[in-house]
């Protein structure tokens, strides 16, 4: 197939590159030129922004592509856009996101027909476009697929703590300082390294019955935080401290950067995958949290990229007026 992907440099979207060339399929990747890639060759590259809607879509329109792969959608109006540009496309992907349903939950695990209550800005925006998307389909045969990947991590964009945006995490178990985690750390949630989620975007490619069709792109199963950084601990061969901080007492210190446990990881989120396994076989994860952890670790290493804990004094603040209120000896057992 002829297929284009609108980005193709980022987090999810240089595995979907790569996956689509072995797989024999010609790739153009369509995006602003600003994010360095090693793109695999024969990989063609249209250089343009998306918010230029006119020469979005006359380009769009002209190329005649078979299938569009959209990472970069993100509200109402990319998706409107959208609609024009790839009127006639055999079949449109559209990556969406699980904090569509955002954090109140009616069952566990959520599937694809859970009712959606987004409460960021960025769910919200996506829950809109997924949804001007279906409306096409169902009004006029647009042939959208909707995948909602929940958190996914590799090489690329590294991965993440519990509590925060940041990487001064890892060098902390490094050199054995305390990490802060949120309440006792047990919050459910769901990880998947970018290799496994390219085989849902590439897997549902051509597939009839996956049209008009919304999967969430997920592994089997959960993770809790205070697992995934004792794995950390385990593979970075440092056993550290975790200090338990309620959501309430965070936010009071500074809610701007603990935003990301606020909208999600805070909280137990635990997603069906049933659906996609079963509509694409192709669909199988492989890559353990251990393996995916381990490999990203390592490639942040030699590239430098783990940022130096000790140029941030806001963690160990924090821990120790922590400490002052509840003893020398608090815990994420105790807090």
């Amino acid at each position: 197939m002829r297929v284009v992907i609108l980005g193709g440099t980022g987090n999810i979207s240089t595995s979907i590159v790569r996956l689509l060339v072995a797989q024999g399929h010609e790739v153009t990747c369509y995006n602003r030129g600003q994010s360095a890639s090693d793109l695999p060759a024969g990989v063609r590259v249209i250089n343009g922004d998306r918010k230029d809607r006119d020469t979005f879509e006359t380009t769009m329109q002209q190329e005649q592509f078979d299938a569009a792969i959209d990472m970069i959608s993100f509200d109402k109006e990319d998706a409107a856009s959208s609609l024009r540009a790839f009127r006639g496309v055999k079949h449109f992907v559209q990556c969406s996101t699980v904090c569509t349903y955002g954090v109140d939950y009616d069952w566990m695990p959520v599937t694809e027909d859970h009712p959606l209550r987004p409460i960021s800005g960025y769910g919200r925006g996506k829950a809109e476009a997924d949804q001007l998307l279906l409306e096409a389909h169902y009004r006029e045969g647009f042939p959208v697929t909707i995948l909602k990947p929940s958190t996914t991590y590799g090489p690329q964009s590294g991965i993440l703590r519990q509590v925060a945006w940041d990487f001064t995490w890892i060098d902390r178990i490094l050199k054995g300082k305390p990490l802060l985690i949120c309440g006792d750390g047990k919050a459910l949630h769901s990880f998947m390294h970018v290799d496994d989620a390219a085989k849902a975007f590439v897997g549902v490619l051509g597939k009839a019955h996956c049209i008009g069709q919304t999967y969430n792109v997920v592994p089997r199963g959960f993770t809790t935080w205070e697992q995934q950084h004792k794995l950390a601990m385990k593979l970075l061969g440092r056993e550290v401290e975790l200090v338990g901080v309620s959501l309430d007492t965070l936010n009071s210190i500074d809610a701007g950067r603990f935003g990301i446990c606020s909208e999600i990881f805070a909280h137990n989120v635990y997603y069906s995958s049933e659906r996609l396994m079963r509509d694409v076989p192709e669909f199988v994860p492989t890559i353990s949290l251990e393996e995916g952890m381990r490999e990203v670790f390592e490639v942040m290493k030699q590239g430098g990229r783990i940022p130096n804990s000790d140029n941030e004094t806001w963690e160990d603040e924090i821990i120790e007026a922590h400490r002052s209120a509840f003893g020398p000896l608090a815990s994420a057992a105790k807090a």
